[in-house]
């Protein structure tokens, strides 16, 4: 699990928007300023989490030429629902799900602000 994390976003409302529809985060803007803290659980597996949307201070990168910032990776009990609902509310894919031996089954979306985040799976334990 990150520490905390930032998402530098051009459309705050878009960002928040996207990532409420996903993992149903909610917010505390930040006053005098374009920032967002994530508020809760935020990935419905009843682990907190410590992260925040902020107002991008450079052009976005270009699409198509890789990882543009630190992939952040988020557990979750079920990669390919979670995927396919990170594709309906605008996401877009950067690695469908895969299964890695010994590591879990993984996926990378792109939220349409110029950020991919993976999703996990942990293997089952027997």
């Amino acid at each position: 699990m990150a520490v905390h994390f930032e998402y530098h976003v051009s459309d705050t409302a878009r960002a928040r928007s996207f990532y409420t529809g996903l993992f149903g985060w909610t917010y505390q803007p930040m006053p005098g300023m374009d920032y967002h803290l994530v508020i809760g659980d935020g990935i419905g597996i009843g682990q907190p989490i410590s992260g925040a949307l902020m107002a991008r201070n450079a052009p976005v990168p270009p699409q198509g030429i890789g990882p543009r910032g630190a992939i952040l990776t988020f557990t979750v009990a079920d990669v390919d629902a979670t995927y396919e609902k990170a594709l309906a509310t605008g996401g877009a894919e950067a690695l469908p799900p895969t299964d890695f031996e010994g590591i879990g089954r993984l996926a990378y979306c792109e939220d349409g602000e110029g950020n991919i985040f993976g999703i996990i799976q942990p293997p089952a334990r027997d």
